[in-house]
């Protein structure tokens, strides 16, 4: 349900800001609610799993991977808010650049997010590293459509104020890319218990270890009591 959810306002961004639809741009907004509040349900329910289960070492690689993936969705429909934002601002301007390259990145996007998810269910690897391979599609696109709006902006300074909200907006699609690319890893990650993240760090890893440098972190929230979660604040949704 979430990622049907998350699809459905990766389209409906997309429609708002080509065809300056406000009132699809809100309803998209209104949607983001309810992936937040599957974002905390799926995070509780794998919790409660780890906590109740031994489990073997391929069933604990799942759902921590579940965990992270759920994370990775959840920022993808906070991206889709973003640009329905941009279209809600650009709503009553006059079009800047043909649409072409936007449309074409949403559909690659969305087609991303579904077939890494496809590939987590079927515990396929080779999909997984598909998706890996487009982002290269998206990376270029989003270059060409930065050009070409890089060449308006400079032409003329009055195209400079849409110039940033669309370039902002096919910056969002980019990054729902990465996302997508993020959940592949995942998977990748969840199949063969390698970690395909950062390769450069893999790179470091024996002068790391050998200069004896560690990652620390500090708490998110010292006045929060334990097991509280603290994200998406406002009244509990019921």
């Amino acid at each position: 349900m979430m990622v049907g959810r998350v699809e459905q306002m990766i389209t409906g961004a997309v429609h708002a800001l080509v065809n300056r639809d406000i009132e699809r741009a809100e309803s998209t907004i209104a949607r983001d609610k309810d992936v937040n509040q599957d974002e905390v349900d799926l995070d509780r329910m794998c919790i409660e799993i780890l906590s109740v289960y031994q489990l073997e070492e391929a069933d604990l690689r799942m759902v921590t991977v579940a965990m992270k993936m759920v994370t990775d969705l959840e920022r993808i429909g906070d991206l889709a808010v973003n640009i329905c934002e941009r279209a809600m601002q650009l709503a009553n301007e006059q079009p800047l650049v043909q649409f072409e390259k936007i449309p074409r990145m949403g559909l690659v996007v969305r087609s991303m997010v579904k077939e890494a998810i496809d590939a987590f269910i079927d515990r396929d690897e080779s999909s997984a590293r598909s998706v890996l391979k487009r982002d290269d599609e998206v990376d270029d696109l989003y270059e060409a459509v930065f050009e070409e709006l890089l060449k308006l902006m400079l032409a003329d300074s009055g195209n400079v104020h849409r110039g940033i909200h669309f370039q902002s907006a096919a910056k969002y699609l980019e990054r729902i890319g990465d996302h997508s690319t993020n959940l592949a890893e995942q998977v990748i990650f969840m199949l063969k218990g390698t970690d395909i993240r950062h390769p450069k760090l893999w790179r470091n890893k024996a002068h790391s270890l050998s200069s004896g440098s560690a990652y620390t972190a500090s708490a998110a929230s010292a006045e929060s009591p334990k097991g509280t979660d603290i994200r998406h604040p406002g009244p509990p949704i019921e």
